[in-house]
């Protein structure tokens, strides 16, 4: 596929209706052996600043680096939430989380949260021809009922949403279960050690520790299919080269969830004490080093050439500051003064700029190139993007909030924005549009500052002021009224997209 002919399928950035609702169609136009792989690499608590491309100086990120000098680095892209299953919500679905009752962060008993059946990234592209992955972090909840059974088969899950094979940890590193899913069964489950979770044991109790680290949740049984914290990294790296390997004749799309910069973080040896930035550094170091693997077995079997890979975070980057590193509970965790999520203000959880605005790299050599772009784009585009990427029509009623931005990710920039505005999704919900952002009245961007007084709106001018310190909402009561019907809009459309 030309670089003219993707920028035709891409439109002029209008969004999902560039490309004519009528239905998905059996197949793309393009031959398969044209349509590029997939690699869709999300890291889980990456920062703003936590890459050397974005500004770190103490963390070393050349692999990540290397794919920003040779394609498209965004500088506004921004995940759809300031928390992890939100995000990962909106990434497979195209439709902002805060719509859906429910998709809050789950346990790892919930049930699964996206419709069997619904129109998600990976079930677009299987129609396109492609063998559809996911390895490492799910959080997406699995079975049809809570608590979720792990002794048996494990359904609904990623293979009843769109992929052809799962290999997944069931929530996160710090909730039980403990144990890799594969499909739909636990790995090395022996059926005479069944596992049993207890939610109501909270973290930090004696029943709560797993491999002598406390999680959320407390789990007995499963002994012999427990993973191992520090070599989660390793797995997850050789299980994503053996799925390009076993796809390396077919288009895939392969969504690679890391889990290294979330608690616990647990580092494999051999990156400990690499970073100035301490074990949360050093976490990055390992994230870096399997996005390397990630690009040398692209390489070693010929398809870098063919193949879009992006790098982006479910969030903005998070330092426990008030308690222990979850890795040695007799230490407190410290970054060395690295400034991890940049010139932004707070980080995870927040409606601020550090909540959701994080790193973006997108690489497809000969189509991907532009140095830096400052267009607005988000996680919740990639369906309808890689609906024009693939030449098929969404339907009307599918991926409600999904813009393309096939053209930004090319390194264009395009006459008018790919997209005019964006609800930013932190504890509370703000609206972007332009360099204008409001966070409305009665409402806090940070944690537990909205529990109390009531606050004034906020109106942040970020063309000039990055690090939302100036509160302009007095001197732009327009700006602030503008902003808050297009949010009430958006709210009761139940859609944003054309």
């Amino acid at each position: 596929m030309s670089r003219r002919d993707l920028l035709r399928l891409g439109g002029a950035c209008l969004g999902a209706a560039a490309v004519r609702p009528l239905g998905l169609a059996a197949a793309p136009a393009t031959p398969p052996h044209q349509r590029p792989n997939i690699v869709f690499i999300l890291a889980d608590d990456l920062g703003y600043g936590d890459l050397g491309c974005y500004g770190a100086t103490k963390i070393k990120t050349p692999h990540c680096d290397r794919l920003a000098r040779e394609g498209v680095r965004f500088t506004d892209a921004h995940a759809p939430s300031a928390v992890c299953t939100p995000t990962r919500y909106a990434f497979l679905t195209g439709e902002y989380a805060w719509r859906r009752p429910g998709t809050g962060i789950l346990s790892g008993i919930a049930p699964l949260i996206i419709e069997p059946g619904r129109l998600t990234v990976p079930a677009l592209l299987q129609r396109a021809g492609y063998a559809t992955g996911i390895v490492g972090k799910w959080h997406l909840g699995l079975g049809a009922t809570a608590p979720t059974d792990y002794n048996g088969e494990i359904k609904p899950g990623p293979l009843e949403v769109g992929f052809d094979y799962a290999w997944i940890i069931p929530a996160t590193g710090d909730r039980t279960p403990c144990v890799w899913v594969e499909n739909h069964r636990v790995v090395n489950l022996d059926p005479n050690d069944p596992i049993r979770l207890d939610y109501s044991v909270r973290r930090g109790e004696p029943k709560s520790f797993v491999r002598g680290i406390p999680r959320i949740g407390a789990q007995t049984g499963g002994t012999a299919a427990l993973w191992k914290d520090d070599e989660i990294a390793d797995t997850l790296a050789r299980k994503a080269e053996a799925f390009i390997e076993r796809n390396k004749d077919r288009p895939f799309f392969l969504y690679l969830s890391t889990h290294d910069i979330h608690v616990p973080r647990v580092p494999h040896a051999r990156f400990r004490g690499t970073s100035q930035a301490g074990v949360r550094g050093d976490a990055v170091h390992s994230f870096d080093w399997t996005v390397g693997q990630v690009l040398a077995a692209l390489e070693r079997l010929s398809l870098a050439d063919n193949t879009m890979v992006i790098v982006t975070s479910d969030n903005g980057g998070v330092l426990d500051t008030n308690g222990p590193d979850h890795v040695n509970s007799g230490t407190v965790e410290t970054n060395n003064g690295h400034p991890h999520n940049g010139p932004l203000r707070a980080g995870k959880g927040s409606a601020y700029e550090g909540g959701t605005r994080v790193p973006f790299i997108v690489r497809w050599p000969g189509r991907a190139r532009g140095g830096v772009s400052h267009e607005l784009i988000c996680h919740v585009d990639m369906l309808a993007t890689f609906a024009a990427l693939t030449a098929q029509a969404l339907p009307p009623d599918a991926a409600p909030d999904s813009f393309n931005v096939l053209p930004a990710l090319l390194g264009e920039k395009p006459p008018t924005p790919c997209r005019d505005h964006l609800v930013e999704h932190g504890n509370v919900l703000a609206i972007r549009k332009g360099p204008w952002k409001l966070i409305p009245r009665g409402q806090a961007a940070a944690g537990k500052a909205k529990k109390g007084a009531a606050r004034s709106p906020e109106l942040y001018n970020l063309a000039d002021d990055i690090g939302e310190t100036r509160n302009v909402a007095d001197q732009h009561p327009e700006l602030v009224q503008e902003l808050s019907a297009l949010l009430d809009r958006v709210r009761e459309r139940g859609r944003s997209r054309p």
